[in-house]
């Protein structure tokens, strides 16, 4: 998924169970907070950067879109990653994230912002731009505000908002000296409150039920950035945004930029033939651009034809080898700019039943994970730094992190086997014999089981949020190849499934078993079981095996070799996989929302705020009232009051430093309970045209739309980034 899919406030992951007192003390403090001050991002930024005065002024970007969005509205359930690139490039956002992933005020809207009371209550003074306006000519004030604040609080049920975290703690909003400034008075201290009124939306949106519920969703009839919405045409599938006669800050270089809905398996197609002039691509795109540009490229990339490929050109999945012919001479007119997405793949292990409700089995799955190679088997191919994540909550560079993978422990499958022994799972036991569908293609699962309504993926990349950019990624698992897939098969990457951002409603599970034997590790001195590695793990006669959930699909061939690699490192100690590849529209909404599934793969994107993101993503399931489970986003269904504690006490102090030193803490113990394994941070590829300036694969950074442009004639993109 892309940037813009994230948002500043990217919607998180997965949760955790932990056994009170499985986590020492010692390894929440391993990290100091200067070492994490000094982090930086694992990848930088890829944008071609050039100053304004190298960039020319006028054209029009062509920028390819999963889809045109069924709503314009980004607090709304069906709201997409282009929902997001539109409403920042025509609304106004009180801050936005820099390369770091922090969140920084944008002076275009705000002269400051700060916390002016935390006694009898926290109070937070906002005093905006003199020549913030609306495109209608009417100032930006606290009238917006108070209408936002009142449509997300959550007390109308008339309207129809997908989350109301942090507007449901302010207890009024009023006008300071003038209608510029604004005291937003909260009733229950929130760290967060720099999350909140981004974008903002005009009270022509926000003031009544039925205009924020439908009169948004196809139209912005006031905007206040430096673009304003011209049209929008589901039936040609493009989204035309021209230049704000009426803003006030730095003009945009370009005159329009089009929002082009073209499938991810379609974009080569679509850049060849000069239908597109960006777009983010899947590794196998990217290889082709690199071969066709020669020594344009950054860095050698696989693909169809390219040095090292296991595929020759007229293997490649056209009509002809004389149309790849054309597409290649037509690529030759763009490059690839990459770096890393703000969103991470993780193993996820489903701890409501069977073998993983024993936090031991889960342990020792994880322990089981070389997490270095399955990042290097992604990202080495693509010339991008091959490190494993080391945080459930945020990323390098972002404030919040620290790699607490200690708490887990790494890659050890003596250890691995020694839990499996505690926890009665022994080789050579007798297995009874069962009756299994052998239908090819079958979905996991009971048949008749639906998710509760409301799991939609959140794409514009072809992820789900579980999503992406262009898509919720699909993960599709290739056959086994002992001898080592194709570079193909390594690298492509782009179906990935990331979390959807979350609509608000919850997900009931008719399981509500909870955790497993107590105790996380095994016995000092307990010796692994010999022979593990080759013979069958059984417990009660019943064998030890997995189902392994995974979307079918093009440009899943990624996750399917992690798939292959995490199956056979299981079955080193002993864990048999039972992969099912799934449609790839229902993989999310009746698989991983709906608990049928023993492990999956999926990503969830990183956010600057995640106190308040990652909470209900990792927040400890609760049964109702008929016996079914709300999760929330918890797909794992593990948790521990323990994390949800940490996350309160995060949430509710105004002490930066404190808040950090909290999420930390509540990495640790997720960490600890072995319910998500987070394993590489996903590739973010871009195909540009060469003279496309601050434009490409961002990174963290929130795009700046009105420095986007063309290079002027003979003008080059500078060695740093360009300042606002």
């Amino acid at each position: 998924m892309s940037h813009d899919g994230v948002g500043l406030r990217a919607v998180m992951r997965s949760v955790a169970f932990l056994t009170a007192g499985a986590l020492a003390v010692p390894v929440l403090t391993a990290c100091s907070a200067d070492d994490e001050e000094k982090a930086s991002p694992v990848a930088a930024q890829d944008i071609a950067p050039a100053g304004r005065n190298q960039v020319t002024d006028g054209g029009t970007l062509r920028w390819a879109v999963d889809a045109v969005p069924a709503t314009l509205n980004t607090f709304q359930a069906d709201a997409d990653a282009t929902t997001s690139r539109v409403a920042g490039a025509v609304l106004p956002s009180l801050y936005r994230l820099d390369r770091d992933g922090r969140p920084q005020l944008n002076p275009d809207y705000l002269e400051s912002a700060k916390v002016v009371d935390e006694e009898p209550k926290q109070v937070v003074l906002y005093k905006l731009n003199q020549q913030a306006v609306w495109s209608d000519g009417r100032e930006i004030g606290a009238d917006d505000f108070a209408a936002q604040w009142r449509a997300l609080s959550g007390k109308d049920s008339a309207y129809w908002t997908a989350r109301n975290a942090g507007y449901d703690r302010i207890e009024k909003i009023e006008r300071g000296k003038n209608n510029l400034e604004v005291r937003v008075t909260f009733s229950r201290p929130y760290a967060d409150w720099k999350s909140l009124f981004s974008p903002l939306y005009p009270k022509d949106v926000m003031g009544a039920a039925a205009t924020f519920n439908d009169g948004a969703r196809r139209k912005l009839k006031v905007t206040a950035g430096p673009f304003a919405l011209q049209s929008i045409d589901s039936k040609t599938g493009e989204i035309h945004l021209t230049r704000n006669p009426r803003w006030w800050g730095r003009p945009a270089k370009l005159a329009e930029i089009a929002l082009v809905a073209v499938p991810r398996d379609q974009r080569a197609t679509a850049l060849a033939a000069n239908k597109i002039d960006m777009a983010d691509v899947d590794p196998e795109e990217a290889g082709r651009i690199t071969l066709a540009a020669g020594t344009r490229g950054s860095a050698p990339m696989q693909g169809p034809g390219t040095p090292g490929s296991t595929l020759d050109p007229a293997q490649a999945p056209h009509p002809s080898a004389a149309q790849y012919t054309t597409e290649q001479n037509g690529l030759s007119g763009f490059v690839v700019r990459k770096s890393l997405e703000p969103a991470y793949t993780q193993l996820a292990l489903n701890g409501s039943e069977g073998p993983l409700a024993d936090e031991r089995v889960r342990r020792a799955v994880a322990r089981a994970l070389d997490r270095d190679a399955l990042a290097q088997a992604v990202l080495k191919p693509l010339g991008l730094p091959a490190v494993p994540v080391g945080s459930h909550l945020a990323l390098a560079g972002q404030q919040a992190y620290a790699d607490n993978s200690g708490a887990l422990g790494g890659h050890d499958t003596k250890e691995a086997q020694a839990l499996l022994l505690d926890a009665g799972w022994v080789p050579g036991g007798p297995v009874k014999e069962e009756k299994k569908d052998k239908e090819k293609g079958k979905a996991a699962g009971p048949e008749g089981k639906k998710a509760a309504p409301g799991a939609e993926p959140d794409s514009d990349d072809g992820t789900y949020i579980v999503g992406g950019d262009d898509k919720p990624a699909g993960l599709d698992r290739a056959k086994a190849d002992p001898a080592g897939e194709s570079e193909r098969q390594r690298t492509n990457h782009s179906d990935e499934q990331t979390a959807t951002r979350f609509d608000g409603k919850r997900y009931a599970h008719p399981d509500t078993r909870q955790g497993g034997a107590p105790g996380a590790y095994a016995p000092k001195g307990t010796a692994a079981p010999a022979g593990v590695a080759s013979g069958v793990l059984a417990k009660d006669g019943k064998p030890l095996t997995l189902r392994f959930v995974l979307p079918s699909g093009p440009g899943s061939e990624s996750l399917s070799t992690v798939a292959d690699h995490i199956s056979r490192m299981l079955e080193r100690i002993g864990i048999r996989t039972e992969t099912t590849k799934v449609a790839g529209d229902s993989y999310f909404k009746d698989h991983i929302a709906a608990g049928q599934y023993d492990l999956a793969l999926y990503s969830w994107p990183a956010s600057a705020f995640p106190a308040t993101d990652a909470r209900p993503i990792f927040a400890k399931p609760v049964p109702a009232a008929d016996g079914s489970l709300t999760v929330e986003q918890n797909y794992t269904r593990v948790g521990t009051d323990q994390v949800d504690q940490l996350f309160d006490q995060a949430i509710g102090t105004l002490d930066e430093d404190e808040e950090r030193a909290l999420v930390r803490k509540a990495d640790a113990r997720i960490w600890a309970a072995a319910g998500s394994i987070p394993l590489y941070q996903r590739p973010q590829l871009t195909a540009v045209r060469p003279n496309l300036a601050n434009a490409g694969s961002f990174g963290f950074q929130t795009p700046l739309y009105e420095d986007m442009g063309f290079l002027k004639k003979g003008a080059k993109p500078s060695a740093t980034p360009s300042t606002p």
